[in-house]
């Protein structure tokens, strides 16, 4: 990119040249003042993230991952929109543990797209107990966030056991909120 006023040639930032970072973006939710709420996928499930801006760099004060549920019992993939609400949840209430009661969502360069994993994690996060700016349309349905979706394509690739899979997150949910639903 070159200056209107000399013929010197300033390199772009790095992470902006990979494509990684929208520096504009990133600015504005800056300008919030509150705390992060960033959430990436990755190729084993999501990964979520209450980040605090400070003048040294980012500040990570609680995160949470799909790896991160296998203590509570999860024992499947962790790439689907269930797997992403309770990764959600647990983030929510790990982080009112730690007194933080709102954030704004940073979804980098995610697609904002209506029912995906982002906002699976998003409506965790909120039913933890957390304030996060979400508009409810955006939320995948509550059969999916519960699994019943797996559970019906289950039941189509094979008459199985697909009937336990809503139960399985469910039990997984009240491991991480105490007993509560």
């Amino acid at each position: 990119m070159k200056s209107k006023k000399s013929n010197r040639y300033t390199v772009a930032f790095r992470r902006k040249r990979e494509g990684r970072t929208d520096y504009r973006k990133r600015m504005a939710l800056l300008k919030s003042g509150k705390d992060r709420l960033v959430i990436r996928r990755s190729l084993k499930g999501m990964i979520a993230q209450i980040v605090r801006y400070e003048t040294k760099g980012d500040m990570v004060i609680v995160g949470a991952s799909a790896i991160g549920l296998k203590k509570f019992g999860l024992k499947t993939s962790g790439s689907n929109i269930a797997v992403s609400y309770l990764v959600g949840l647990l983030l929510g209430k790990m982080a009112a543990e730690k007194g933080i009661k709102s954030a704004i969502a940073d979804i980098g360069l995610n697609s904002s797209t209506k029912g995906s994993k982002i906002y699976a994690v998003v409506k965790g996060v909120i039913d933890a107990g957390l304030d996060v700016p979400a508009s409810p349309e955006m939320f995948p349905s509550k059969e999916r966030l519960e699994g019943k979706d797996i559970m019906n394509y289950a039941k189509m690739i094979e008459k199985s056991s697909g009937d336990e899979i809503p139960k399985y997150f469910d039990s997984i949910k009240k491991k991480i909120t105490g007993g509560k639903s």
